[in-house]
């Protein structure tokens, strides 16, 4: 049965092809992005969050099978925050309630194996503590410090750590609304692009991320894999971050953490 899905990211990337393989089913996107999308909406502030879940469920009826969070950016500032924490967990709550109103109803968001990473403690916990302008103020002082690395683990730490605490409330699993994470390694996408690009990053996301299993990801893998969590046969998983890394994840961490 064909089913309406509202994607994050549908322009490049992930969330591209994602949307594609949903589609190629049969079931209804409704994309979101800066461009080329159903919805062209700025997650990065309150405005565009608040347009984007309107246009969602204006264009959806206000009934909704499926949300995937794919929209994110991995820069060394301060955007990484406003866009792959508020932004995600933005458009997921505003969701929601569309959500409950289907029969089957899955959620789904992004991580990323940097969520192991070293992470700054004041971002996370302003974050899961809904204050975006503490995390803001945090996030500046680690740009300034020479380590804006860690805006990007720890966005992803705090979504993480966010879907953790909500998937098994009354909003959610009481809703019958699975709520999962994909964690991808090293994913060649228009966003990794310049990791390629530069022989220094390129030495240095190699170090970070070894993925001893077939190596680099497509954007097609981690599509495939979003697509199971979100289908109707998910009926039990919720609360997962899954690493689709090549195994980085447990070289990273080792045989004592699962």
């Amino acid at each position: 049965m064909a089913r309406t899905i509202a994607v994050s990211g549908t322009a490049s990337g992930i969330g591209q092809a994602l949307a594609g393989l949903l589609r190629d089913q049969g079931d209804t996107v409704i994309g979101i992005d800066l461009r080329d999308a159903d919805v062209r909406a700025d997650l990065s502030g309150p405005e565009g969050r608040s347009r984007a879940v309107a246009e969602v469920l204006d264009l959806a009826g206000g009934t909704l099978d499926g949300v995937v969070a794919c929209a994110g950016v991995s820069d060394f500032t301060v955007l990484p925050v406003k866009v792959n924490y508020f932004g995600a967990v933005a458009l997921l709550d505003g969701l929601r309630p569309a959500l409950a109103r289907a029969e089957a109803p899955r959620a789904a968001v992004v991580g990323s194996i940097s969520g192991t990473h070293p992470v700054d403690d004041a971002i996370v916990r302003a974050c899961l503590d809904g204050d975006e302008t503490a995390a803001l103020q945090a996030a500046s002082k680690v740009v300034e410090a020479g380590a804006g690395n860690q805006t990007y683990s720890s966005s992803k730490s705090a979504l993480a750590q966010w879907l953790r605490r909500v998937c098994v409330t009354e909003e959610w699993a009481g809703a019958g609304i699975p709520l999962n994470a994909i964690a991808p390694g090293v994913v060649r996408t228009p966003m990794t692009e310049p990791l390629f690009a530069d022989e220094a990053m390129f030495k240095i996301m190699n170090e970070a991320v070894p993925m001893p299993l077939n190596g680099y990801a497509d954007a097609a893998v981690i599509a495939e894999a979003l697509r199971w969590l979100v289908s109707p046969v998910n009926t039990h998983m919720t609360g997962q971050v899954i690493y689709v890394d090549g195994g980085a994840e447990p070289t990273l961490r080792g045989p004592e953490v699962f």
